[in-house]
């Protein structure tokens, strides 16, 4: 195992890019073994590690202009923006690198991944998996990538989130659940009711059954799998929720003399609170399902999000987690090899 990671970071995506991303990159760079590249606009990136009061020479820079937006087609990443810093930073991690984190255009990088870096073996669909910051971690897979979805791929997810978990979580022997509007077998469209037999049936994962969505903060398994469109709605949900609940909580302690007597009596506790429910502390969402790591940060990641990004782009790659999925992926179908 290479004991240095080489991490590439498109530092032109994202809301708040090329600041925030080559701050973050400079903060991973002191507090991780990892080797970064950045990739986009050099003059920008350069003004930014001034301003930063960062050695240039710690972190290498890939120079291009052109970027991709939030608006752009996800097909533009191969086909109009060849040259764009997603496009060649994907295509960096293909050549030599060990990981790639993004916070750029979801469509683009989901497309991009899967036609430069490719699916391992026997993966139909790669889909983003999401940590929730619940009473205690729980992945979401798909979160966003795969609107449209077979019963296949959420078997798929529900094995590859165990992986991820296991490894890169320190979950031992993790268990799954299907998101459903009720905890009845039949419930849902057929999709789910026949993703519930078959993960029911499949002696490799540990399922549990339905999940609810009321019941996701409770954290009732350690991997819930779903299609990327409910995932991405219960995922925006959850971050709106938490926005509004914490908004609320410091209107209420700074009303008056009383409430903010009592949130000094409080604060420790709340700020533990508030640090648990941080998803910027998990940094992005790996694509699960890609014969190398790619991370998802979030469109509006700061400097500390991308730095969380870059070390769980470090620990994707050194606990092996592409190797046992494409085992675990393996033997599931020398399983079900008929015999001659």
């Amino acid at each position: 195992m290479k004991e240095i990671t080489k991490v590439v970071v498109d530092a032109m995506g994202g809301d708040n890019a090329p600041f925030e991303i080559v701050k973050g990159a400079c903060l991973a760079s002191e507090k991780y073994k990892s080797k970064l590249v950045l990739v986009g606009d050099k003059p920008k990136i350069e003004a930014c590690m001034k301003q930063l009061d960062a050695d240039s020479r710690i972190i290498d820079i890939v120079h291009t202009d052109v970027q991709i937006t939030m608006e752009d087609d996800p097909l533009t990443v191969v086909r109009a923006k060849k040259d764009s810093s997603m496009t060649i930073g994907l295509n960096l991690l293909k050549d030599d690198g060990d990981a790639f984190v993004s916070a750029g255009n979801t469509g683009a990088l989901h497309v991009g991944s899967s036609l430069i870096i490719r699916t391992i073996k026997g993966v139909q669909r790669s889909g983003i998996a999401t940590i929730m910051p619940f009473e205690k971690p729980v992945l979401l897979m798909d979160s966003g990538a795969n609107v449209n979805v077979t019963a296949d791929y959420l078997v798929q997810w529900a094995l590859m989130g165990q992986v991820y978990m296991k490894n890169v979580m320190g979950v031992d022997a993790p268990t799954v659940g299907l998101l459903n509007n009720g905890a009845e077998e039949h419930k849902g469209t057929q999709i789910q009711i026949d993703a519930y037999q078959k993960l029911k049936n499949n002696s490799n994962i540990k399922f549990i059954g339905n999940v609810e969505g009321k019941e996701l903060p409770t954290a009732p398994c350690d991997v819930v799998v779903t299609d990327g469109f409910t995932g991405n709605i219960t995922l925006k949900l959850i971050e709106g929720v938490s926005k509004f609940f914490f908004g609320y909580m410091k209107k209420m302690y700074t009303h008056n003399v009383l409430t903010k007597m009592s949130y000094l009596a409080m604060k420790d506790q709340l700020r533990e609170m508030k640090h648990n429910f941080d998803a910027s502390e998990y940094g992005g969402a790996p694509l699960l399902g890609l014969q190398k790591p790619v991370i998802k940060a979030h469109g509006s990641s700061d400097a500390k999000a991308i730095m969380n990004a870059v070390r769980q782009a470090e620990a994707f790659v050194k606990t092996g987690v592409i190797e046992d999925i494409t085992q675990s992926l393996e033997s599931i179908r020398e399983n079900d090899t008929p015999a001659k």
